[in-house]
Protein backbone atom coordinates (compact mmCIF):
# COMPACT_ATOMS: atom_id res chain seq x y z
CA UNK A 1 0.00 0.00 0.00
CA UNK A 2 0.95 3.63 -0.48
CA UNK A 3 2.46 5.11 2.30
CA UNK A 4 3.46 8.66 3.29
CA UNK A 5 6.37 9.81 2.07
CA UNK A 6 8.24 10.99 5.83
CA UNK A 7 11.21 12.58 3.62
CA UNK A 8 8.72 14.78 1.40
CA UNK A 9 6.88 15.76 5.11
CA UNK A 10 10.09 16.62 6.87
CA UNK A 11 11.56 18.84 3.69
CA UNK A 12 8.29 20.57 3.85
CA UNK A 13 8.72 21.08 7.67
CA UNK A 14 12.35 22.31 7.62
CA UNK A 15 13.46 19.07 9.43
CA UNK A 16 16.87 17.95 9.49
CA UNK A 17 17.65 14.83 7.59
CA UNK A 18 20.31 12.27 6.86
CA UNK A 19 20.97 9.68 4.02
CA UNK A 20 22.52 7.32 2.56
CA UNK A 21 23.39 5.88 -0.78
CA UNK A 22 22.54 1.86 -0.70
CA UNK A 23 25.30 0.14 -3.17
CA UNK A 24 25.11 -3.83 -1.98
CA UNK A 25 22.64 -5.37 -3.64
CA UNK A 26 21.11 -6.80 -0.38
CA UNK A 27 17.87 -5.92 1.74
CA UNK A 28 20.69 -6.64 4.83
CA UNK A 29 21.89 -3.12 4.03
CA UNK A 30 18.77 -1.56 4.16
CA UNK A 31 18.62 -3.37 7.41
CA UNK A 32 21.80 -2.04 8.74
CA UNK A 33 20.64 1.76 7.70
CA UNK A 34 17.23 1.14 9.54
CA UNK A 35 18.84 0.23 12.06
CA UNK A 36 21.25 2.69 12.35
CA UNK A 37 18.51 5.46 12.23
CA UNK A 38 18.76 7.04 9.06
CA UNK A 39 15.41 9.10 7.68
CA UNK A 40 16.37 8.35 3.74
CA UNK A 41 18.07 6.25 1.29
CA UNK A 42 18.82 6.15 -2.53
CA UNK A 43 19.39 2.82 -3.70
CA UNK A 44 21.50 2.72 -6.36
CA UNK A 45 21.12 1.33 -9.65
CA UNK A 46 23.02 3.46 -11.60
CA UNK A 47 26.60 1.93 -10.86
CA UNK A 48 25.53 -1.36 -9.29
CA UNK A 49 24.27 -4.29 -10.91
CA UNK A 50 21.19 -4.76 -9.30
CA UNK A 51 18.08 -7.27 -10.06
CA UNK A 52 14.86 -6.01 -10.23
CA UNK A 53 13.75 -8.61 -7.66
CA UNK A 54 16.50 -7.36 -4.97
CA UNK A 55 15.05 -3.49 -5.33
CA UNK A 56 12.01 -4.76 -4.34
CA UNK A 57 13.06 -6.93 -1.63
CA UNK A 58 15.72 -3.78 -0.18
CA UNK A 59 12.36 -1.14 -0.82
CA UNK A 60 10.32 -3.49 1.37
CA UNK A 61 12.90 -3.76 3.65
CA UNK A 62 13.22 0.13 3.84
CA UNK A 63 9.04 -0.06 4.70
CA UNK A 64 9.35 -1.81 7.53
CA UNK A 65 11.75 0.77 8.80
CA UNK A 66 9.65 4.18 8.09
CA UNK A 67 12.76 4.87 5.97
CA UNK A 68 11.75 6.60 2.74
CA UNK A 69 13.68 4.43 -0.28
CA UNK A 70 14.19 6.58 -3.09
CA UNK A 71 15.93 4.33 -6.34
CA UNK A 72 19.19 6.30 -8.50
CA UNK A 73 18.29 5.24 -11.93
CA UNK A 74 20.61 5.15 -15.01
CA UNK A 75 19.24 7.48 -17.18
CA UNK A 76 15.52 8.96 -17.77
CA UNK A 77 14.18 5.91 -18.97
CA UNK A 78 10.35 6.23 -18.73
CA UNK A 79 9.83 2.07 -18.22
CA UNK A 80 12.48 1.91 -15.78
CA UNK A 81 10.81 4.41 -13.26
CA UNK A 82 7.41 3.04 -13.81
CA UNK A 83 8.17 -0.45 -12.58
CA UNK A 84 10.63 0.93 -9.51
CA UNK A 85 7.90 3.30 -8.67
CA UNK A 86 5.24 0.39 -9.42
CA UNK A 87 7.74 -1.51 -6.87
CA UNK A 88 6.82 0.86 -4.25
CA UNK A 89 9.92 2.95 -4.56
CA UNK A 90 9.14 6.87 -3.07
CA UNK A 91 10.98 8.67 -5.08
CA UNK A 92 13.18 8.54 -8.54
CA UNK A 93 16.91 10.07 -7.89
CA UNK A 94 18.15 11.14 -11.92
CA UNK A 95 21.85 11.40 -12.10
CA UNK A 96 23.26 14.37 -14.52
CA UNK A 97 20.53 16.48 -15.10
CA UNK A 98 21.69 18.90 -17.43
CA UNK A 99 18.81 20.33 -19.40
CA UNK A 100 15.11 21.28 -18.14
CA UNK A 101 13.79 18.87 -20.72
CA UNK A 102 15.43 15.86 -19.18
CA UNK A 103 13.55 16.86 -16.14
CA UNK A 104 10.60 17.56 -17.08
CA UNK A 105 9.94 14.13 -18.84
CA UNK A 106 11.21 12.67 -16.00
CA UNK A 107 8.40 14.04 -14.06
CA UNK A 108 5.34 13.11 -16.64
CA UNK A 109 7.01 9.75 -16.07
CA UNK A 110 6.98 9.57 -12.30
CA UNK A 111 3.43 11.09 -12.16
CA UNK A 112 -0.14 10.56 -13.02
CA UNK A 113 -2.64 12.44 -14.94
CA UNK A 114 -3.28 15.44 -15.19
CA UNK A 115 0.34 15.89 -13.54
CA UNK A 116 2.16 13.17 -15.94
CA UNK A 117 1.56 10.47 -18.10
CA UNK A 118 2.90 7.51 -15.74
CA UNK A 119 0.97 4.65 -16.63
CA UNK A 120 -1.61 3.04 -13.95
CA UNK A 121 -1.43 -0.02 -12.01
CA UNK A 122 -2.75 -1.31 -9.04
CA UNK A 123 0.35 -2.92 -7.82
CA UNK A 124 1.99 -2.84 -4.10
CA UNK A 125 1.75 0.90 -4.00
CA UNK A 126 -2.04 0.34 -4.93
CA UNK A 127 -2.52 -2.24 -2.68
CA UNK A 128 -3.00 -4.74 -5.82
CA UNK A 129 -6.65 -2.77 -6.24
CA UNK A 130 -7.74 -2.45 -2.58
CA UNK A 131 -8.40 0.77 -2.54
CA UNK A 132 -10.27 3.38 -5.13
CA UNK A 133 -7.81 3.51 -8.11
CA UNK A 134 -9.20 7.48 -8.66
CA UNK A 135 -8.18 7.71 -4.77
CA UNK A 136 -4.97 6.02 -5.09
CA UNK A 137 -3.45 8.10 -7.92
CA UNK A 138 -4.31 11.46 -6.51
CA UNK A 139 -2.43 10.37 -3.00
CA UNK A 140 0.45 8.92 -5.42
CA UNK A 141 1.13 12.26 -7.00
CA UNK A 142 1.14 14.00 -3.30
CA UNK A 143 4.01 10.94 -2.27
CA UNK A 144 6.11 10.11 -5.48
CA UNK A 145 9.62 12.46 -5.06
CA UNK A 146 11.50 13.62 -8.47
CA UNK A 147 15.12 14.41 -7.57
CA UNK A 148 17.54 16.00 -10.17
CA UNK A 149 21.01 15.90 -9.40
CA UNK A 150 23.66 18.28 -10.75
CA UNK A 151 26.73 16.45 -11.87
CA UNK A 152 28.45 19.16 -14.68
CA UNK A 153 29.36 22.12 -15.90
CA UNK A 154 26.38 22.32 -17.87
CA UNK A 155 24.14 21.30 -15.69
CA UNK A 156 25.29 24.25 -13.55
CA UNK A 157 24.98 26.69 -16.17
CA UNK A 158 21.43 25.23 -16.46
CA UNK A 159 20.38 25.34 -13.50
CA UNK A 160 17.87 28.00 -12.88
CA UNK A 161 15.90 26.55 -16.09
CA UNK A 162 16.14 22.92 -14.27
CA UNK A 163 14.45 24.60 -11.27
CA UNK A 164 11.91 25.88 -13.24
CA UNK A 165 10.61 22.98 -13.98
CA UNK A 166 7.54 22.13 -12.14
CA UNK A 167 7.41 18.51 -9.49
CA UNK A 168 11.12 18.97 -9.19
CA UNK A 169 11.42 17.93 -5.24
CA UNK A 170 15.06 18.24 -4.37
CA UNK A 171 18.04 18.62 -5.92
CA UNK A 172 21.23 16.39 -5.00
CA UNK A 173 24.76 17.93 -5.68
CA UNK A 174 27.27 15.66 -7.28
CA UNK A 175 30.85 17.29 -6.82
CA UNK A 176 32.71 13.95 -7.31
CA UNK A 177 31.62 14.21 -11.53
CA UNK A 178 31.06 17.59 -11.53
CA UNK A 179 35.07 18.04 -10.52
CA UNK A 180 36.00 16.08 -13.23
CA UNK A 181 33.39 18.09 -15.48
CA UNK A 182 35.28 21.18 -14.38
CA UNK A 183 38.89 19.74 -15.50
CA UNK A 184 39.54 19.14 -11.38
CA UNK A 185 39.13 15.38 -10.92
CA UNK A 186 38.07 14.25 -7.78
CA UNK A 187 39.06 17.29 -6.23
CA UNK A 188 35.59 17.98 -4.44
CA UNK A 189 36.99 21.04 -2.39
CA UNK A 190 38.64 23.00 -5.00
CA UNK A 191 37.30 26.32 -5.17
CA UNK A 192 35.95 26.46 -8.72
CA UNK A 193 33.47 23.22 -7.48
CA UNK A 194 32.87 24.54 -4.00
CA UNK A 195 31.79 27.99 -6.51
CA UNK A 196 29.19 25.65 -8.40
CA UNK A 197 27.74 24.22 -6.00
CA UNK A 198 27.21 27.35 -3.82
CA UNK A 199 25.50 28.60 -6.88
CA UNK A 200 23.72 25.72 -7.70
CA UNK A 201 22.47 25.74 -3.89
CA UNK A 202 21.39 30.03 -4.24
CA UNK A 203 19.40 28.73 -6.97
CA UNK A 204 17.72 26.21 -5.17
CA UNK A 205 17.21 28.77 -2.54
CA UNK A 206 15.59 31.54 -4.55
CA UNK A 207 13.21 28.66 -6.14
CA UNK A 208 12.30 27.61 -2.53
CA UNK A 209 13.39 23.59 -3.66
CA UNK A 210 15.54 21.89 -0.98
CA UNK A 211 18.95 20.88 -1.69
CA UNK A 212 21.13 17.77 -0.17
CA UNK A 213 25.05 18.19 0.44
CA UNK A 214 26.82 15.47 0.87
CA UNK A 215 28.83 15.49 3.84
CA UNK A 216 32.40 14.67 2.71
CA UNK A 217 34.38 17.14 5.39
CA UNK A 218 34.42 17.40 9.18
CA UNK A 219 33.42 21.37 8.59
CA UNK A 220 30.91 20.41 5.45
CA UNK A 221 27.93 20.38 7.70
CA UNK A 222 28.37 24.11 9.45
CA UNK A 223 29.08 25.37 6.03
CA UNK A 224 25.96 24.01 4.40
CA UNK A 225 23.98 24.84 7.25
CA UNK A 226 25.19 28.45 7.57
CA UNK A 227 23.23 28.62 4.14
CA UNK A 228 20.32 27.55 5.45
CA UNK A 229 20.72 23.77 4.04
CA UNK A 230 19.54 20.66 6.74
CA UNK A 231 19.27 18.12 3.84
CA UNK A 232 22.55 15.85 4.01
CA UNK A 233 23.82 12.32 2.40
CA UNK A 234 26.65 10.67 3.72
CA UNK A 235 28.13 8.50 0.81
CA UNK A 236 27.43 5.29 0.41
CA UNK A 237 27.35 2.10 3.27
CA UNK A 238 30.03 0.66 1.07
CA UNK A 239 32.52 3.42 1.91
CA UNK A 240 31.39 3.90 5.11
CA UNK A 241 31.38 -0.26 6.02
CA UNK A 242 35.25 0.19 4.07
CA UNK A 243 36.30 2.68 6.28
CA UNK A 244 35.15 1.92 9.63
CA UNK A 245 36.70 -1.78 9.11
CA UNK A 246 39.78 -0.28 8.12
CA UNK A 247 40.02 1.43 11.11
CA UNK A 248 39.15 -1.25 13.82
CA UNK A 249 42.00 -3.56 11.81
CA UNK A 250 44.20 -0.82 12.26
CA UNK A 251 43.67 -0.15 15.54
CA UNK A 252 43.88 -3.92 16.42
CA UNK A 253 47.20 -3.84 14.64
CA UNK A 254 48.59 -0.63 16.73
CA UNK A 255 47.42 -2.23 19.89
CA UNK A 256 49.20 -5.76 19.39
CA UNK A 257 52.87 -3.98 19.73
Amino acid sequence: MLRPNRLKRALVEGKEVYGVMASMPTAASIELIGEAGFDFVVIDTEHVLINPETIEHMIRTAESYALTPLVRVADADPKAMLRLLDGGAQGIVLPNVEVPDTLASAVAACKYAPEGQRSVNAGRPGGFGKSSLAEYVVQANKEVMVVAMIESRRGVEQIEAICGVPGLDMVLEGAADLSQSLGVTWQTTHPDVIQALEHIQRTTREHRIPYCAFLRQPDAKGRWQAHGVHTFMLGDERGIAFRALQKSLHEARAGSH
